[in-house]
């Protein structure tokens, strides 16, 4: 048996294993850091992320109404089911 995947991929899981350890440990420390800043900033999300569904669904509509609209002037039988 070859000696040089053996040894390549020995190497590749220790270094993907230390890379991903580190990984984690960077990622719960800042979390633990941002913790207080993040409770101030999820209502500042949750209400941009309503005005953006508010928006798309006043855009959904006005295209529904364009559309209906645009049939009714070229002569098409759009009944509503």
């Amino acid at each position: 048996m070859e000696w040089v995947p053996i040894v390549f991929v020995t190497f590749k899981v220790l270094v993907f294993g230390t890379c991903m350890f580190l990984a984690i440990k960077w990622h719960y420390e800042r979390g633990k850091k941002e913790k207080g800043k993040q409770k101030e900033e999820r209502g500042a999300v949750l209400r941009a992320g309503g005005k953006v569904a508010a928006v798309f669904a006043l855009s959904i509509l006005g295209l529904l109404l364009l559309t209906i609209g645009l049939g009714r002037m070229l002569g098409l039988d759009l009944p509503f089911p």
